[in-house]
């Protein structure tokens, strides 16, 4: 279902592979960025990329969950960093190594980016995840909600796009 692939022709990759590899007949998930807020919308770890990114880890978890997945069949990920500083991408690196994210290993971009949605949100992780045929997890009509999201210029926020008349 799932392969991991680091190419032995390749620069050996710190913990991540260059490639994963799933079979067309699995369920796969495409996770929405998950960012560092908490329950009630406000903002964790401000000013703290490495809270920031424990936050983000397990909200991560919490979308993976609620499909029936798990950090360990994550196959890819981006991480989104606001510094430009090796030093500060690293320590948010090392929060995704031991969240178990890492486990696999999976294939993973680091980047590090002038700004995020959200005001003060420094990091930000998208993911791809295959959802185990064992899953128990199986979403119904009435749990897919159509959702959009706006990114105003200038805004401080990011907002819910309105609903589109058919």
């Amino acid at each position: 279902m799932l392969k991991r692939v680091t190419v032995p022709t390749l620069f050996p990759p710190p913990r991540y592979a260059h490639a994963s590899v799933v079979e067309a007949r699995t369920r796969l998930a495409f996770l929405a960025g998950s960012v560092p807020l908490d329950a009630d919308g406000k903002l964790v770890g401000e000013g703290d990329p490495v809270r920031q990114a424990q936050q983000v880890l397990a909200n991560l978890d919490e979308q993976l969950r609620a499909v029936g997945s798990d950090m360990a069949h994550v196959v890819s990920t981006d991480v989104y960093v606001v510094s430009g500083e090796p030093s500060v991408l690293s320590a948010v690196w090392d929060v995704v190594e031991a969240s178990g994210l890492s486990t696999g290993p999976h294939s993973s971009t680091l980047i590090g980016v002038a700004c995020l949605g959200y005001t003060g949100q420094l990091v930000e992780i998208t993911a791809t995840a295959v959802i185990p045929t064992s899953s128990a997890v199986t979403p119904t009509a009435a749990d897919v909600v159509p959702t959009a999201t706006a990114i105003v210029p200038n805004a401080r926020t990011v907002a819910p796009a309105a609903p589109r008349e058919a």
